[in-house]
């Protein structure tokens, strides 16, 4: 079975299609009591922030109704009596501040690999990371693991042109990244800033985009007359553009994600163009224009 049919079991199955037990004591009972203060954050948790709101509300929940499933852990390596999360955080977040001294457990067997895709996994099924924050967990399973695009979107369940689309946000500037990171910003809205070359720009159009409250469309209009005024004198056009040319224009940006350029000449002739950013920039759009995977047609 593919992993792309993982993410809709719920991460209950997905956990059991990945992990076998670590002890005889977990395979005996299948669930142990571990001390609240033996248990360590995941070091590949793609989260960075937790919302304590939500902590608050799920810890009244847990004193209502009890811990009604337990979290995953492994042994933490070179720390006895020392167990890492594997699912689960936010349960053991809320516990702890209940003043829990103990909590109900279960022991996998997980290489770090795999840890990393679950902790990234079982967030994405709660909806539960920013746009950063997913594209840092994608940048970090291809650098640590060697992994490619198509086998990240593999591995979580997403579509490979999703993936990279997520991976070009970490273009932005940082201060347009950390918009993002809160809410205030969109992925829409943030994918159409891609198509600026000057950082400051994008921050500016990007912090106008919020105070009043832009659509991404209104965004991609503004980001399209930036580009165009900064073209030198030397390469204007010889004639106007026509608002069907621009409105064609900004429509083959949308589809492809891309920085289409349409130059109409005489007699109806003319020329697209598409640029890309590197190699699987260059798969992705390929595979966008085409239906087809480049490496597979090669």
């Amino acid at each position: 079975m593919a992993r792309r049919d993982r993410l809709g079991k719920g991460l209950g199955a997905l956990l059991g299609e990945y992990l076998e037990p670590e002890t005889p004591a977990s395979r005996a009972s299948g669930e142990l009591r571990l001390p609240v203060g033996a248990v360590v954050p995941n070091p590949f948790q793609p989260r960075r922030d937790f919302d304590a709101s939500e902590l608050t509300e799920l810890g009244s929940s847990i004193r209502e109704n009890g811990l009604l499933q337990p979290i995953v852990v492994r042994p933490a390596a070179g720390r006895p009596d020392r167990w890492e999360l594997v699912a689960g955080e936010r349960r053991w977040r809320a516990v702890s501040e209940l003043g829990w001294t103990e909590i109900p457990a279960i022991v996998r067997a997980v290489d770090d690999r795999t840890l990393l895709v679950l902790a990234l996994v079982e967030n994405l099924q709660r909806s539960q990371l920013s746009a950063v924050e997913e594209a840092l967990a994608f940048k970090q399973l291809m650098e640590e693991f060697d992994l490619t695009q198509k086998e990240v979107a593999e591995a979580v369940g997403r579509d490979r042109s999703t993936v990279a689309n997520t991976l070009r946000l970490l273009q932005l500037p940082t201060q347009v990244r950390a918009m993002l990171d809160s809410g205030e910003l969109s992925a829409g809205h943030a994918r159409s800033l891609l198509g600026l070359s000057e950082g400051r720009t994008a921050t500016a159009l990007a912090r106008t985009a919020i105070a009043e409250g832009w659509s991404v469309r209104a965004l991609e209009a503004a980001v399209a007359r930036r580009r165009e005024g900064a073209k030198p004198a030397g390469r204007a056009r010889s004639r106007g553009r026509s608002a069907e040319e621009r409105r064609l224009e900004e429509v083959l940006q949308r589809t492809l994600d891309a920085r289409v350029r349409v130059r109409a000449r005489a007699r109806g002739r003319g020329t697209i163009e598409i640029p890309f950013l590197n190699d699987e920039d260059f798969e992705r759009l390929f595979e966008r224009l085409t239906g087809k995977n480049a490496v597979d047609v090669l």
